[in-house]
């Protein structure tokens, strides 16, 4: 039995806790800094908890002595701390940040580890890249990758046409930097929030826009083979003008503890989502110019006793599939793993992987 450590005891890292325990091939400790956190826990009986300060750098080197590996379902800005203390104990790190700055010093640690470091493990960055690096590879030159997600509520019912399904700071931080595109075969970075547009899905209009880290390091493993590479996050109409307003005309990217107090305190949070996941890739095959797309849908549901958000079980189920697969020796066992480098058919044959695959059947063309 193989022990880990979850740190963040929120509800991805409740959901990914309870998903690893269940199996009885992982040893599962959730620490955090908040007793009171701990004390909610939605998770089983079999998850272990410990109340440690993530900044105290020789508490969390202690917890993590001798452990397999930690997976990180902390906010984005502790990212760097866990990476640091994984790679001074020797343990294989998992992440979830959508935060560049955050995965580039994940990179720099990875260099000397003697363990793997595999960050941005989760829906987008993370699940994306594996579906959109699949469909890529079937070309034989590229034209264009367009990534879309959303984590929506089935039942909105506000002018934002949005509840708080994941977490607020990464939120707002994807709303707020700079964003990786290329752009007529250049690599630059585009303004969040822009660039919006309009489709269709099972009869429902979507809007989609820039937001920063969902490529994860996709641009860099595709620059110079293609055309157009961009990712945008999913809303119902309406969302991105008045999240514009409140972020440039009010002045809330640079008060962002602000906006945050806002959200949390205006917006409902609510486990009756939907993930939606849109992938289109075109290029030449064979000198014709085609097109193939992923679509997908994944909604909450009961897991166990439980019942847990589509956010929640597309997140944890990514990062406990390529922990999964890590354990059984399927991914390099020593430095940087990018998500691209995983096979989307053995994803989703994994036990955790194959959370996607509800409607995968009907939105992915088998070669």
């Amino acid at each position: 039995m193989k022990e880990i450590v979850v740190v963040g005891a929120g509800k991805i890292g409740a959901t990914i806790a309870d998903l690893l325990a269940s199996t009885g091939d992982y040893s599962v400790t959730v620490i955090d800094r908040a007793q009171a956190q701990l004390d909610a826990l939605e998770a089983s009986s079999a998850v272990r908890t410990q109340c440690v300060d993530i900044e105290d750098e020789r508490a969390l080197k202690a917890v993590l002595t001798g452990k397999f590996a930690v997976l990180s379902a902390a906010p984005f800005h502790l990212t760097t701390r866990i990476a640091e203390a994984a790679a001074a104990t020797g343990v294989h790190y998992l992440d979830l940040t959508e935060d560049v700055a955050s995965t580039r010093r994940v990179r720099e640690l990875a260099a000397t580890a003697g363990t793997a470091f595999i960050p941005q493990c989760g829906l987008a960055p993370g699940f994306i890249s594996i579906v959109a690096n699949d469909l890529a590879s079937r070309f034989d030159t590229l034209d264009s990758v367009r990534m879309r997600v959303g984590a929506l509520p089935q039942y909105p019912s506000n002018a934002l046409n949005y509840n708080l399904t994941w977490s607020t700071d990464g939120v707002i931080n994807e709303y707020c930097e700079p964003c990786e595109a290329i752009v007529e075969g250049e690599l630059v970075e585009v303004p969040p929030l822009e660039e919006r547009e309009e489709f269709s899905l099972d009869g429902v209009t979507y809007e989609a826009f820039n937001t920063s880290g969902g490529l994860g390091t996709l641009c860099e493993t595709l620059k110079g083979k293609v055309r157009t590479l961009n990712y945008r996050t999913i809303r119902y109409p309406g969302h991105a003008a008045i999240m514009k307003a409140l972020l440039n005309d009010l002045g809330l990217r640079h008060r962002r503890e602000v906006l945050k107090d806002i959200l949390e305190n205006a917006l409902p949070a609510t486990l009756q989502d939907v993930v939606v996941i849109f992938v289109t890739v075109s290029g030449r095959k064979s000198g014709r110019l085609m097109q193939e797309t992923y679509a997908n849908k994944v909604y909450s549901r009961h897991i166990g006793t439980m019942t847990r958000s589509a956010i929640q079980i597309t997140t944890a189920s990514a990062i406990c599939a390529v922990l999964d697969m890590l354990a059984n020796g399927d991914l390099p066992q020593k430095g940087f793993v990018r998500q691209e480098e995983i096979a989307l058919d053995a994803f989703l044959a994994n036990r955790f992987g194959a959370a996607y695959a509800q409607a995968e059947a009907a939105g992915r063309l088998v070669a």
